[in-house]
Protein backbone atom coordinates (compact mmCIF):
# COMPACT_ATOMS: atom_id res chain seq x y z
CA UNK A 1 0.00 0.00 0.00
CA UNK A 2 0.97 3.97 -1.01
CA UNK A 3 2.73 5.57 1.90
CA UNK A 4 0.41 9.05 2.64
CA UNK A 5 1.80 11.73 1.24
CA UNK A 6 2.69 14.95 3.69
CA UNK A 7 3.04 18.18 1.82
CA UNK A 8 5.79 20.49 3.29
CA UNK A 9 4.98 24.22 3.46
CA UNK A 10 7.98 25.33 2.72
CA UNK A 11 9.76 29.14 2.36
CA UNK A 12 11.29 31.05 -0.15
CA UNK A 13 15.10 31.57 0.01
CA UNK A 14 17.68 33.02 -2.17
CA UNK A 15 20.82 30.85 -3.08
CA UNK A 16 24.35 32.70 -3.18
CA UNK A 17 22.09 35.93 -2.57
CA UNK A 18 20.75 35.59 -6.39
CA UNK A 19 18.93 31.95 -6.96
CA UNK A 20 15.42 31.82 -5.72
CA UNK A 21 14.52 28.21 -4.28
CA UNK A 22 11.24 26.95 -2.31
CA UNK A 23 13.22 24.98 0.30
CA UNK A 24 11.95 22.98 3.07
CA UNK A 25 14.75 21.61 4.96
CA UNK A 26 15.77 18.42 5.13
CA UNK A 27 15.35 17.74 8.68
CA UNK A 28 11.43 18.21 8.07
CA UNK A 29 11.56 15.27 5.27
CA UNK A 30 13.45 13.18 7.40
CA UNK A 31 11.42 13.40 10.34
CA UNK A 32 8.04 12.48 7.89
CA UNK A 33 9.86 10.10 5.76
CA UNK A 34 11.62 7.76 8.61
CA UNK A 35 9.06 8.43 11.97
CA UNK A 36 5.44 9.83 10.41
CA UNK A 37 6.18 6.80 7.45
CA UNK A 38 4.72 9.00 5.20
CA UNK A 39 5.96 10.78 1.58
CA UNK A 40 7.55 14.11 1.71
CA UNK A 41 6.31 16.50 -0.55
CA UNK A 42 8.04 19.84 -0.93
CA UNK A 43 5.26 22.30 -1.88
CA UNK A 44 6.24 25.96 -3.29
CA UNK A 45 3.78 27.91 -1.13
CA UNK A 46 3.00 30.51 -3.49
CA UNK A 47 -0.64 30.68 -4.86
CA UNK A 48 0.96 31.99 -8.15
CA UNK A 49 1.80 28.25 -8.70
CA UNK A 50 -1.00 25.94 -6.54
CA UNK A 51 -4.32 26.36 -5.35
CA UNK A 52 -5.75 25.48 -1.82
CA UNK A 53 -8.15 23.21 -4.02
CA UNK A 54 -5.11 21.28 -5.31
CA UNK A 55 -3.24 20.55 -2.47
CA UNK A 56 -6.23 19.44 -0.26
CA UNK A 57 -7.10 16.87 -3.32
CA UNK A 58 -3.20 15.87 -3.52
CA UNK A 59 -1.90 15.69 0.19
CA UNK A 60 -3.09 13.46 2.61
CA UNK A 61 -1.90 15.65 5.26
CA UNK A 62 0.56 19.24 5.69
CA UNK A 63 3.59 19.95 7.63
CA UNK A 64 3.30 23.39 8.48
CA UNK A 65 7.19 24.10 8.61
CA UNK A 66 9.10 26.47 10.72
CA UNK A 67 11.46 29.45 8.93
CA UNK A 68 12.67 33.10 9.45
CA UNK A 69 10.48 35.28 7.71
CA UNK A 70 7.28 35.59 10.25
CA UNK A 71 3.16 35.92 9.34
CA UNK A 72 2.79 39.50 7.98
CA UNK A 73 0.94 41.71 11.69
CA UNK A 74 -1.38 42.75 8.74
CA UNK A 75 -3.13 39.01 9.23
CA UNK A 76 -4.47 39.84 13.05
CA UNK A 77 -4.85 43.57 12.25
CA UNK A 78 -1.68 44.99 13.23
CA UNK A 79 1.03 47.25 11.32
CA UNK A 80 4.71 45.87 10.99
CA UNK A 81 7.30 47.13 12.87
CA UNK A 82 11.13 46.26 12.79
CA UNK A 83 10.53 44.28 15.43
CA UNK A 84 8.27 41.97 13.23
CA UNK A 85 11.57 41.01 11.03
CA UNK A 86 11.12 39.84 7.74
CA UNK A 87 7.52 38.60 5.83
CA UNK A 88 6.75 35.94 3.24
CA UNK A 89 3.48 37.16 1.62
CA UNK A 90 2.96 34.11 -0.56
CA UNK A 91 3.33 31.58 2.09
CA UNK A 92 0.33 33.72 4.17
CA UNK A 93 -1.39 33.57 0.96
CA UNK A 94 -1.74 29.14 0.93
CA UNK A 95 -0.59 28.95 4.78
CA UNK A 96 -3.02 30.47 6.52
CA UNK A 97 -6.35 29.47 4.34
CA UNK A 98 -5.23 25.81 3.70
CA UNK A 99 -5.28 25.60 7.71
CA UNK A 100 -8.92 26.88 7.72
CA UNK A 101 -9.56 24.41 5.63
CA UNK A 102 -8.00 21.70 7.11
CA UNK A 103 -9.44 22.21 10.53
CA UNK A 104 -13.25 22.48 8.32
CA UNK A 105 -12.43 19.49 6.61
CA UNK A 106 -11.11 17.24 9.82
CA UNK A 107 -7.53 17.04 7.31
CA UNK A 108 -4.66 16.43 9.75
CA UNK A 109 -1.79 19.06 9.57
CA UNK A 110 0.94 19.79 12.28
CA UNK A 111 2.72 22.89 12.57
CA UNK A 112 5.84 23.62 13.90
CA UNK A 113 7.12 26.81 15.04
CA UNK A 114 6.30 29.70 12.09
CA UNK A 115 3.61 26.88 11.70
CA UNK A 116 2.65 26.80 14.70
CA UNK A 117 2.03 30.56 14.92
CA UNK A 118 0.26 30.27 11.51
CA UNK A 119 -2.25 27.55 13.25
CA UNK A 120 -3.17 30.95 15.65
CA UNK A 121 -3.27 33.77 12.86
CA UNK A 122 -5.55 31.36 10.85
CA UNK A 123 -7.84 30.74 13.65
CA UNK A 124 -8.37 34.75 14.43
CA UNK A 125 -5.35 35.10 16.90
CA UNK A 126 -2.59 37.53 17.15
CA UNK A 127 1.80 37.32 17.74
CA UNK A 128 3.84 39.21 20.51
CA UNK A 129 7.04 40.39 17.31
CA UNK A 130 9.53 39.37 20.00
CA UNK A 131 8.75 37.56 23.40
CA UNK A 132 12.37 38.42 24.72
CA UNK A 133 10.94 41.90 24.98
CA UNK A 134 8.25 41.21 27.31
CA UNK A 135 8.35 41.60 31.40
CA UNK A 136 9.10 37.94 32.99
CA UNK A 137 9.95 36.30 29.83
CA UNK A 138 12.86 34.37 28.65
CA UNK A 139 15.17 34.64 25.45
CA UNK A 140 13.18 31.98 23.26
CA UNK A 141 15.98 32.55 20.25
CA UNK A 142 18.35 30.44 18.67
CA UNK A 143 22.11 31.20 19.88
CA UNK A 144 23.89 32.95 17.46
CA UNK A 145 26.90 30.97 17.65
CA UNK A 146 27.49 27.75 17.78
CA UNK A 147 27.05 24.22 15.79
CA UNK A 148 24.08 22.84 14.91
CA UNK A 149 23.57 20.68 18.01
CA UNK A 150 24.35 23.34 20.01
CA UNK A 151 21.76 25.50 18.31
CA UNK A 152 18.98 22.37 18.47
CA UNK A 153 19.82 21.59 21.82
CA UNK A 154 17.22 21.33 24.52
CA UNK A 155 16.76 24.62 26.76
CA UNK A 156 13.69 24.69 28.15
CA UNK A 157 10.78 22.51 30.30
CA UNK A 158 7.50 22.75 28.55
CA UNK A 159 4.12 21.87 30.96
CA UNK A 160 1.50 20.57 29.60
CA UNK A 161 -2.53 20.23 30.50
CA UNK A 162 -3.08 17.63 33.23
CA UNK A 163 -4.83 14.61 31.63
CA UNK A 164 -4.85 17.01 28.25
CA UNK A 165 -4.16 15.86 24.66
CA UNK A 166 -0.09 16.34 24.56
CA UNK A 167 0.34 14.98 28.07
CA UNK A 168 -1.80 11.75 26.73
CA UNK A 169 0.35 11.54 23.39
CA UNK A 170 3.54 12.48 25.21
CA UNK A 171 3.33 10.12 28.64
CA UNK A 172 4.57 12.99 30.54
CA UNK A 173 3.10 16.03 32.08
CA UNK A 174 6.53 18.14 31.42
CA UNK A 175 8.84 17.47 28.64
CA UNK A 176 12.60 19.40 27.75
CA UNK A 177 12.57 21.22 24.30
CA UNK A 178 14.87 23.14 21.88
CA UNK A 179 14.02 26.78 21.58
CA UNK A 180 14.32 28.90 18.44
CA UNK A 181 11.63 31.29 17.65
CA UNK A 182 11.27 35.30 18.52
CA UNK A 183 7.41 35.62 18.11
CA UNK A 184 5.21 34.15 20.20
CA UNK A 185 1.50 33.87 20.43
CA UNK A 186 -0.49 37.27 22.38
CA UNK A 187 -4.00 36.34 22.20
CA UNK A 188 -5.12 32.79 20.54
CA UNK A 189 -7.72 32.32 18.45
CA UNK A 190 -11.09 31.72 19.58
CA UNK A 191 -11.18 27.94 18.88
CA UNK A 192 -7.15 27.73 19.45
CA UNK A 193 -6.37 25.35 23.05
CA UNK A 194 -3.24 26.35 24.38
CA UNK A 195 -2.37 22.86 25.92
CA UNK A 196 1.42 23.35 27.13
CA UNK A 197 3.57 26.10 28.26
CA UNK A 198 7.10 27.45 28.68
CA UNK A 199 8.08 28.27 32.75
CA UNK A 200 7.55 32.05 31.53
CA UNK A 201 3.69 30.78 30.29
CA UNK A 202 4.97 31.13 26.62
CA UNK A 203 2.24 28.75 24.59
CA UNK A 204 4.25 26.04 23.32
CA UNK A 205 1.72 23.47 22.75
CA UNK A 206 -1.78 24.34 20.93
CA UNK A 207 -4.70 22.33 19.16
CA UNK A 208 -8.35 23.44 17.60
CA UNK A 209 -11.08 22.80 20.24
CA UNK A 210 -13.82 20.21 18.41
CA UNK A 211 -11.88 20.21 15.08
CA UNK A 212 -12.83 16.82 13.43
CA UNK A 213 -9.21 15.76 12.90
CA UNK A 214 -5.79 16.25 13.65
CA UNK A 215 -4.52 19.77 14.64
CA UNK A 216 -1.38 19.67 16.80
CA UNK A 217 0.84 22.48 16.88
CA UNK A 218 4.36 23.06 18.74
CA UNK A 219 6.16 26.45 19.12
CA UNK A 220 9.69 24.07 19.24
CA UNK A 221 11.52 22.46 16.53
CA UNK A 222 10.30 18.65 17.10
CA UNK A 223 12.16 17.72 13.56
CA UNK A 224 15.70 17.49 14.60
CA UNK A 225 16.79 13.75 15.04
CA UNK A 226 13.18 13.12 15.58
CA UNK A 227 13.28 9.80 14.99
CA UNK A 228 15.65 9.55 18.53
CA UNK A 229 14.03 12.25 20.40
CA UNK A 230 11.53 10.58 22.89
CA UNK A 231 9.14 14.09 22.17
CA UNK A 232 9.44 14.16 18.92
CA UNK A 233 9.41 10.30 18.39
CA UNK A 234 5.59 10.23 19.55
CA UNK A 235 4.03 13.47 17.94
CA UNK A 236 5.45 12.69 14.30
CA UNK A 237 3.89 9.16 14.80
CA UNK A 238 0.40 10.64 15.93
CA UNK A 239 0.69 12.56 12.64
CA UNK A 240 1.44 9.47 10.68
CA UNK A 241 -1.30 7.42 11.82
CA UNK A 242 -3.68 10.53 11.15
CA UNK A 243 -2.30 10.82 7.93
CA UNK A 244 -2.96 6.92 6.91
CA UNK A 245 -6.34 7.26 9.14
CA UNK A 246 -7.14 10.23 6.21
CA UNK A 247 -5.56 8.70 3.11
CA UNK A 248 -8.04 5.23 4.20
CA UNK A 249 -11.27 7.88 4.63
CA UNK A 250 -11.27 8.09 8.54
CA UNK A 251 -10.51 10.81 10.28
CA UNK A 252 -8.70 11.05 13.77
CA UNK A 253 -8.79 13.70 16.44
CA UNK A 254 -5.82 14.77 18.44
CA UNK A 255 -7.50 12.63 21.38
CA UNK A 256 -8.03 9.66 18.98
CA UNK A 257 -4.34 9.45 18.57
CA UNK A 258 -3.18 10.38 22.08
Amino acid sequence: MARPVIGIICNQYLINDEYPVHAGGKMNSDAVSVVSDCVPMIIPSDPDYVSINDLLETCDGFLLTGGRPNVHPEEYGEEATEAHGDFDRARDAIALPLVRACVERGQPFLGICRGFQEVNVAMGGSLHPEIRDLPGRMNHRMPPDGTLQEKFENRHTVSFTEGGVFHRLMGAQEVVTNTLHGQGIKVAGPRVVVDGVAPDNTPEAIFIKDAPGFTLAVQWHPEYEAAKDPVSQPLFSAFGRAARAWSNGRKLTPAQVA
